[in-house]
């Protein structure tokens, strides 16, 4: 294992539990919001929480590159970039729900290799590294072994999303085709197919530090991560998880047409 990549992967582990702590703090104890002009949430949880993760991870490595989703940018030279979500689910969080999470990816020459999703108010921290498996805590995780669409349950972000992006009828056709569906939104979905809690985790409305941390985690526990067109795209708004096994037949059924699927 690439000494560097571990290094990184354990400060991303300690970086990510700090700032979900940070924000824990400010958890079901009516933070103030603002609204952003794509008409989102955001509070100070939110900018203390990415502050900390830049401080920690920047202060260890200071060539490395830095992307969040509430202060910005920042280019490196050493080929390695942070991408973060210091709150992942903030219109849960600021509701009092409590499946929110602080979300770490870790990229290397533009592949993602490490994911850390750290969820305190579940008391959760879900993490993978390239080569090493995925967990849950210190327990090792792994997708299913469910094999056809009518035994598997699918989860989803919100109904209103698909709406928008006219995949209503899409996502609804797809639903009919499964045994459960379950609303589980935001890092929670992909999770639960990870851990083997269910086989399909369809999104949509993502921006990259929404995929970042969870495709790792996704992937290095058997599963399978693309784009609604069989893509390992992470700068498409549309995602789909699943276990593998049922990726082909769910994006088939979501297109109605035969589908190439890249790793």
């Amino acid at each position: 294992m690439n000494p560097a990549w571990r290094t990184r992967y354990h400060a991303a582990i300690d970086a990510a539990t700090e700032a979900a702590r940070l924000a824990l703090g400010y958890f079901d104890n009516n933070p103030a919001v603002e609204w952003k002009d794509d008409h989102s949430p955001v509070t100070g949880a939110d900018r203390q929480a990415e502050q900390l993760l830049r401080s920690r991870l920047l202060e260890a490595f200071p060539t490395d590159g830095f992307l969040g989703e509430e202060l910005g940018d920042l280019r490196g030279t050493s080929g390695y970039r942070w991408i973060v979500d210091p709150i992942d689910g903030t219109r849960s969080f600021v509701r009092g729900i409590p499946v929110w999470a602080t979300l770490v990816g870790l990229e290397f020459q533009k592949e993602l290799i490490a994911g850390v999703v750290a969820a305190p108010a579940l008391g959760q921290t879900w993490r993978a590294l390239r080569g090493d498996g995925a967990y849950r805590g210190e327990r090792s995780i792994r997708v299913s072994e469910v094999a056809e669409l009518k035994n598997a349950t699918v989860f989803y972000s919100s109904l209103s999303w698909f709406e928008r992006a006219g995949r209503r009828s899409d996502f609804l056709r797809l639903a009919a085709s499964t045994q459960n569906q379950r609303g589980y939104g935001d890092f929670w979905g992909h999770m639960l197919v990870a851990q083997g809690s269910g086989e399909l985790m369809l999104d949509h409305g993502l921006h990259v530090w929404d995929i970042a941390a969870i495709k790792p985690i996704v992937e290095e526990a058997g599963g399978h991560f693309t784009n609604w067109e069989g893509q390992p795209d992470i700068w498409k708004p549309d995602a789909l998880a699943s276990n593998k096994k049922l990726h082909r037949a769910a994006l088939e059924t979501l297109r109605k047409s035969p589908v190439a699927v890249h790793d």
